[in-house]
């Protein structure tokens, strides 16, 4: 457990109802008893752990009513004795109480500092510390729950399950090692290649999990994309609920992408209403038409938007850009349509009716992550599927090794390295230099 006691402002800045100051360490308690009087007979350092008194609170120059709280460590979030004032939410209050607390001994809290106490004290694994940081700096709904999910330690324990596994074999090669005996050392490599290989197909299909992960943490990018003026900004505008894109009958209107951003079942995606994609002599629509490629290109999925009264061969031009992206296609402006001509569409749309806004909102979702439901992802994080990768590449070298009957002391050098690898996911391997990277994400106060 860390020493120094350590104090910050724990809500947001600015005025409001209420504004918590929080101070963690080794005896918090002493620094309480100096600047709050409660109300009663009961002193400060009688106060039950988990129990709100009301009182007096010392800001220096000033006093405040409000309330405090005791929590015990280990019992509290960062494993060490804890103190919190409630005070009136005005900004001046607050900070007068924190350099109060800073007059009393204790030390500016830096960026994540109670979270990475809770870590250090064994509170919490890395991956847990990482899934708050996603918690707050979450989006949209489901970022929040994946984030929610890491910080319960789905991910850790998991991840667990297969260290304890590597220790179990790392320990086998250890003994036999130490005491080989050559006629059954054969049998042993085969045993350890089929353990590894079952080992391999979990962590793979662990790591599987980042492809909806990855859209969960940064939203699904979506191409709306099509030849000039078949209605692209127009249905942006419609699917978002408000007028982001500018509307004309004037062909190339759009000349950069316009970006806007809607949540479909707590899920983000980022919508690109890129320029028509034409051939254009003139210079600067050229470029919007090159941005739009590059965007197309890059996105998880194509909305192919053609004009229902005037589809053409520019439209096909358009559609062999995507043949290899998930896609939509959208045949627009039906309101001015005066027959029901059948299409190969996916959907048909009215920008001016809203027809078939909501059947394009759920095949957005269903392209990007399949039948709606729920789910338990969680991988969320490129630097926890990187750690997997890792791990996944140090099993293929030991199966490998395995299969060319190598020495088992080799092929323990290799598993120790996936073991190693799974470590920098839950801490217990994690560089200080990766440590002090995470927690540089945080806020002060959290």
């Amino acid at each position: 457990m860390m020493e120094e006691n350590v104090a910050a402002i724990v809500t947001p800045a600015g005025k409001g109802g209420v504004a918590i100051i929080r101070i963690s360490g080794k005896n918090p308690l002493d620094i309480a008893e100096k600047m709050f009087t409660p109300v009663g007979k009961k002193r400060v350092k009688e106060f039950e752990p988990y129990r709100m008194y009301p009182g007096q609170i010392d800001g220096g120059n000033f006093s405040d009513y409000g309330l405090c709280v005791y929590f015990k460590g280990p019992a509290s979030y960062t494993g060490e004795d804890i103190v919190e004032f409630q005070c009136h939410g005005g900004e001046s209050v607050a900070r007068g109480i924190l350099r109060q607390t800073f007059r009393l001994g204790a030390k500016p809290a830096g960026r994540g500092e109670f979270t990475k106490r809770a870590f250090l004290n064994g509170k919490l694994s890395l991956a847990s510390a990482e899934g708050v940081a996603d918690m707050i700096n979450g989006e949209s709904d489901a970022e929040v729950k994946a984030g929610y999910l890491l910080y319960s330690e789905k991910l850790t324990n998991k991840v667990r399950d297969l260290q304890a596994e590597l220790k179990t074999l790392l320990a086998g090669i250890d003994v036999s090692v130490d005491y080989p005996e050559e006629d059954i050392e054969e049998q042993h490599i085969e045993e350890l290649r089929i353990a590894l290989q079952k080992l391999h197909v979990q962590i793979s299909t662990l790591a599987a999990g980042y492809a909806v992960g990855k859209k969960i943490k940064s939203g699904v990018t979506v191409a709306i994309c099509g030849k000039p003026n078949t209605g692209k900004s127009s249905l942006l505008n419609k699917l978002l609920g408000y007028d982001k894109a500018i509307v004309s009958n004037v062909a190339g209107t759009t000349r950069d992408a316009v970006e806007g951003v809607l949540e479909i079942d707590g899920r983000k995606f980022n919508l690109y209403d890129t320029a028509g994609v034409r051939e254009s002599g003139d210079a600067i629509e050229s470029i919007g038409i090159e941005k739009a490629e590059s965007i197309i290109r890059s996105a998880d999925v194509a909305v192919f938007v053609a004009d229902y009264l005037a589809a053409d061969e520019e439209d096909a031009r358009v559609l062999a850009m995507l043949k290899d992206k998930p896609l939509i296609k959208v045949f627009n402006k039906v309101d001015l349509a005066k027959d029901d001509t059948e299409t190969d569409a996916d959907v048909h749309t009215s920008a001016v009716t809203g027809e078939g806004i909501e059947r394009l909102k759920t095949l957005l979702y269903e392209k990007s992550f399949g039948a709606r439901g729920e789910d338990a992802a969680f991988l969320i994080e490129e630097r926890h599927f990187d750690a997997l990768q890792r791990a996944i590449d140090s099993l293929k070298k030991a199966i490998a090794a395995c299969n060319i009957m190598q020495p088992l002391d080799l092929i323990g050098i290799d598993v120790k390295e996936a073991w190693d690898a799974l470590g920098e996911i839950t801490g217990e391997t994690a560089t200080e230099a990766i440590i002090e990277e995470i927690f540089a994400k945080f806020c002060v106060g959290k």
